[in-house]
């Protein structure tokens, strides 16, 4: 009798094992944006300004008035001289969910969108050499915002206040 009750608690200790493993297999972190433990930046305000155009920010964190030359405007892909237009900074792509919405201080991407067309444009600084980029946390601050584009090389356009 003894036997059986060994057998049974070793097959249940087994069991209990096993799905204990199994469960911690399929888990994973959430794949979400990093957020600093810092208060979030107020939005961009002012004139911020470029070899290649201007962009206007009124403090609402939504709106923003751009005057992009052909050139920037190509790279881009939106309609050049003046135009208005929504923005919001984003994540990057974090899959399954794509690039979300965040904060400008640790943003890698910023989407335009004037009338129905839209562009997501990443933001980095480049090295001299072209062969590398920065992003990510402390690259776009409150009087600086950098494009960043990748021609044979990366190169930045960067808008300062």
């Amino acid at each position: 009798m003894k036997c059986w009750w060994r057998k049974t608690g070793i097959c249940l200790f087994a069991a209990v094992l096993l799905l204990l493993s199994l469960g911690a297999c399929g888990w994973e972190p959430e794949n979400i944006p990093y957020e600093p433990d810092t208060p979030a930046p107020e939005p961009h305000t002012g004139l911020f300004v470029s070899e290649h155009g201007t962009m206007q920010f009124d403090g609402d964190g939504e709106r923003v008035f751009y005057e992009f030359d052909e050139e920037l405007a190509e790279l881009v892909g939106l309609p050049a001289g003046e135009q208005e237009g929504t923005y919001v900074f984003l994540s990057g792509d974090l899959p399954p969910h794509g690039s979300m919405p965040i904060r400008y201080d640790v943003a890698h991407e910023m989407r335009i969108v004037v009338g129905e067309q839209s562009a997501v444009i990443g933001l980095g600084l480049a090295a001299e050499d072209g062969k590398t980029a920065s992003s990510g946390l402390g690259i776009v601050t409150s009087t600086q915002i950098p494009m960043l584009f990748h021609d044979d090389g990366f190169f930045s356009v960067v808008f300062q206040k």
